[in-house]
């Protein structure tokens, strides 16, 4: 199986890139963010090798991180490695992680390929494996969530607000705090 690659690019398309690693060439699937190395530039991918019966695809991520992200989302019934391609390029996994967390669908539905069904399947298979039962959060910061949501703020309102916050502060002030800066 292959799991790294490093090589040179010799040809990019809006999808792929092809990396010459001594001689051969590698057709990778890979994130936007991978697309804009340009031609003859050194790259280094973690790669996923899926083996079906329409043949081998070899996805390309920029980091072990993405790649465990990656294969977590393609054990998800209806997430393909195609559609978990393009969830990672719509959003970082940190912000993946916290939709999942604050059970944000909207954030899933947005993107091409993903369905209230299949987002709502995302948020219930992933939670317990990226351990958000535990949410790192504090439970202040869930009440919170749910208070501004109650307000009418949107989810990702909500999370960028929530992401600034003093967690060492009371619920109480992190609430007001949360409130001036979604009030601007």
């Amino acid at each position: 199986m292959i799991a790294y690659l490093k090589g040179r690019i010799l040809q990019k398309t809006l999808q792929f890139l092809i990396v010459e690693n001594q001689g051969l060439g590698y057709k990778v699937f890979v994130t936007p963010e991978l697309m804009e190395h340009s031609t003859d530039s050194e790259i280094e991918l973690y790669t996923h090798l899926r083996v079906n019966d329409d043949g081998q695809t070899l996805f390309g991520l920029p980091d072990f991180n993405t790649l465990q992200f990656f294969e977590m989302l393609i054990t998800v019934s209806g997430v393909g490695p195609k559609v978990a391609l393009g969830i990672l390029s719509a959003a970082k996994p940190a912000t993946i992680e916290q939709a999942i967390a604050n059970n944000d669908a909207e954030l899933f539905t947005r993107m091409s390929g993903v369905g209230k069904k299949t987002a709502e399947r995302i948020i219930l298979e992933l939670k317990t494996k990226i351990g958000v039962l535990a949410n790192p959060t504090s439970t202040g910061s869930s009440d919170i969530y749910d208070a501004l949501i109650n307000l009418g703020y949107s989810s990702r309102e909500v999370r960028e607000a929530l992401q600034k916050l003093d967690n060492s502060s009371s619920t109480e002030d992190q609430l007001k705090a949360a409130l001036k800066m979604l009030s601007r």
